[in-house]
């Protein structure tokens, strides 16, 4: 991976690698931003389950997809910044490769519910199908896995 090794040589890099401060900001907010991300997906996917009935569902899509999607933002730019202060070392990490699998699933089921004529018609106030009751599901698995092999990273 000696390709990636320019990375680590970044004006960001070198700050976050300079700045013990820096980087504790930088990895907090990636944390918060992952919670904000997982937050709104773990709730409007139990909202879609049944969970939560007196929340309507169409509003409740809307909100926590924009959400969803602030936090995913937020977690790829301070996620860009931690890796670029070892680029080499994680991307042969296996936990992180597992987690960048799992975000990517994560987002290919984002799309594939999104996309959906049933999703359309949940935003503007019909009943989850069970074809979205399942995406929501798998959701769940998804975007769980992908904490926890964020959280193995460390450990290997």
């Amino acid at each position: 991976m000696d390709w990636l090794e320019p990375l680590s040589q970044t004006f960001p890099a070198r700050a976050l690698i300079l700045s013990p401060t820096l980087y504790l900001l930088v990895n907090a907010a990636h944390i918060m931003a992952i919670g904000v991300l997982f937050g709104a997906i773990l709730s409007l996917d139990l909202r879609i389950l049944g969970l939560a009935r007196m929340l309507p569902l169409a509003a409740a899509a809307t909100y926590l997809s924009r959400l969803a999607a602030t936090g995913l933002g937020l977690a790829m730019l301070t996620g860009l910044g931690l890796f670029s202060v070892r680029p080499g070392e994680y991307a042969a990490n296996p936990a992180f490769l597992a987690k960048l699998a799992l975000i990517a699933l994560g987002l290919i089921n984002i799309l594939a519910v999104h996309l959906t004529p049933a999703w359309r018609a949940t935003t503007r106030g019909a009943e989850p199908t069970k074809v979205l009751r399942v995406g929501a599901a798998i959701s769940i698995l998804i975007w769980g896995g992908a904490i926890i092999a964020g959280r193995w990273i460390g450990f290997i």
